[in-house]
């Protein structure tokens, strides 16, 4: 099972957060299964995925305890730009 976030450059506290949330919402319907799935964060950016990856970060080391793989796909730059530009338009 894989959650997606496609998310640019490094999160704010409330997104790191919402990317905690979704990991809890695999780890939730794993358990109702019969047979136990992989659990997949699949983040788009490297800086995104640091707080998520970093040894010293308990948020890293709590996916790492309950088998939550990490997987960082790059976008292709194209994408990545039109990303940055809509995320520049949410700012708030």
């Amino acid at each position: 099972m894989v959650e997606a976030w496609a998310h640019q450059g490094p999160p704010k506290v409330a997104q790191k957060h919402k990317v905690l949330a979704d990991a809890l919402k695999l780890l939730h319907v794993a358990a109702g299964l019969p047979v136990a799935p992989r659990l997949v964060l699949c983040l788009c950016d490297s800086e995104a995925a640091y707080h998520f990856t970093a040894a010293r970060s308990w948020a890293a080391h709590a996916l790492r305890t309950f088998a939550i793989d990490i997987a960082v796909v790059e976008l292709p730059a194209e994408l990545k730009a039109a990303v940055r530009t809509a995320q520049q338009r949410q700012y708030r």
